[in-house]
C-alpha cells in the first residue's frame, strides 16, 4: 500500500500549488484535487460553506476519500490537494481506509490568504469573507502543532517543509486502525 499525504488548509494558503510541487518528489503519485469532487454535484448545489451545505460536504469527503484510497491502496504515493479541516478529518480517514496517513496543513496569515484569494484569475473562488472565516475554523479547529505548516514563503520552500515534516514522520497521522 501506499501512503497518503493530505494537504490541506484555507483557501489562499497555497495548497494546490504545494501539492504540485510536493507531488513531483515522487516516482509513482496521483495528485487527487479535492474541489473537483464539489463539480460533480450537478443539480441542487450549495456553496460549502453555508450551514445547509454539511449533508452535501459529508458526501463529498466520503467520495473524495474513497477516489483517493483507491489510489493509496494501488501502491501509488497520493496527495490530496483539498479542504479536510480537522471537523471532516475523522470521516475522511474512516471512509478512506487508509492506513499510512500524514497530514499537513499550511497555514499563512489570514491578511496573505485574503491577498491571495482576492488576487486569482484561474479560480472561481474569491470570497473574503469566507476566506476569514475558513482560516478561523483552521487556526482554532485543534490542528496538531506538528501538522501546521507555515505557509508564508514561497511554495518552493513550504514544500521542502512539508516533505521535509513528512521524511520523518512528523506528519503521519493515527488512523482508524491505530
Amino acid at each position: 500500500m501506499g501512503e497518503l499525504l493530505i494537504i490541506t488548509g484555507p483557501p489562499g494558503a497555497g495548497k494546490s500549488t504545494v501539492a504540485r510541487v510536493v507531488a513531483e518528489r515522487f516516482e509513482r503519485t496521483a495528485l487527487v484535487q479535492g474541489d473537483v469532487f464539489f463539480g460533480f454535484v450537478a443539480h441542487g448545489y450549495i456553496d460549502p460553506w453555508l450551514p445547509e451545505s454539511q449533508e452535501q460536504n459529508t458526501v463529498v469527503t466520503e467520495a473524495s476519500a474513497r477516489a483517493t484510497s483507491v489510489f493509496a491502496q494501488g501502491g501509488f504515493t497520493t496527495i490530496f490537494d483539498g479542504m479536510v479541516g480537522p471537523w471532516f478529518l475523522p470521516t475522511f480517514l474512516r471512509v478512506g481506509q487508509v492506513t499510512n496517513v500524514h497530514y499537513a496543513v499550511l497555514l499563512p496569515a489570514v491578511e496573505t490568504c485574503v491577498r491571495r484569494v482576492l488576487g486569482r484569475t484561474d479560480h472561481g473562488f474569491r470570497e473574503e469573507a469566507v476566506t476569514r472565516q475558513m482560516h478561523a475554523s483552521f487556526t482554532g479547529g485543534g490542528v496538531e502543532p506538528r501538522s501546521l505548516i507555515d505557509a508564508e514563503p514561497v511554495a518552493v520552500a513550504v514544500a521542502e517543509e512539508v516533505l521535509r515534516r513528512f521524511d520523518a514522520g512528523v506528519l503521519a497521522y493515527p488512523t482508524i486502525d491505530g
